[in-house]
């Protein structure tokens, strides 16, 4: 039942996106090797390097990434026990949320070294910045802004059209907004972090080929944009990371 509430709210959110919030569909620009095996959870770039968690119990990893090969650089497993979620870099610090855990950790951003372990009493799911502060999502229709010890400072609700929007999963933070994947669509939506409001709706259906599909294959999860500007999305168990660019419906 609750697959099939979210695939309605889906077909709603693009709905409404062509009343009042600017609808976008995507195009690829180019595309390269994504691990099939990794479960993408968090996406960004650093200084020029891709970052990339992954979750599932037994093969959460955090891991940079050659970005031509979509092979590791560096990758550390995280404990059996933990499921990975969002990550992203503030300050010198990485950041990593889990998902049930109540509990974030803290990696030197440099080296990947561990550094702490710090509580997080709610779901983990997604995690950007704005380079002053971490900015969270917890599945709900709040975004979470957060200081460098992971304190929350301001809950912001996110609304399309007056509506919450829930299931809001990872984030990324694009030109002074943050864009959500929605949690099983193939939308991701982008809000205002002042007022919370869904400015545009970008459709991504069909971004993955069937043909590159198989049983493994999940949704859409995964957005990073590099120092150039340049937009890059891919999904869990995806082997294909996409650049692509905005075109209004």
């Amino acid at each position: 039942m609750k697959r099939w509430l979210v695939i309605l709210c889906a077909v709603t959110l693009c709905a409404c996106s062509q009343a009042q919030v600017v609808p976008y569909k995507v195009k690829v620009v180019k595309e390269y090797p994504h691990d099939r095996g990794a479960y993408t959870q968090g996406l960004f770039f650093h200084g020029g390097t891709l970052y990339e968690t992954t979750g599932q119990y037994g093969e959460s990893t955090i891991r940079t990434v050659d970005l031509s090969t979509g092979k590791p650089i560096e990758k550390k497993k995280l404990s059996r026990k933990y499921f990975g979620e969002g990550s992203v870099i503030l300050g010198k610090d990485l950041y990593v949320l889990t998902w049930t855990n109540k509990v974030a950790f803290r990696y030197d951003a440099a080296t990947l070294q561990y550094k702490s372990t710090v509580s997080y009493p709610r779901e983990g799911w997604g995690l950007t910045t704005d380079g002053k502060q971490l900015i969270a999502s917890d599945g709900s229709a709040t975004l979470y802004f957060l200081d460098a010890d992971m304190k929350v400072t301001r809950r912001q609700q996110v609304t399309m059209n007056g509506r919450p929007v829930r299931n809001l999963n990872e984030l990324e933070w694009i030109d002074g907004k943050v864009w959500a994947n929605v949690y099983l669509t193939d939308v991701i939506v982008v809000i205002n972090p002042d007022s919370g409001k869904v400015e545009a709706a970008v459709n991504c259906s069909g971004l993955l080929p069937q043909a590159l599909r198989n049983r493994d294959t999940d949704v859409l999860n995964g957005i990073a944009v590099d120092g150039d500007g340049r937009i890059y999305l891919t999904g869990k168990n995806w082997p294909r990371l996409y650049q692509v660019e905005l075109v209004k419906k």
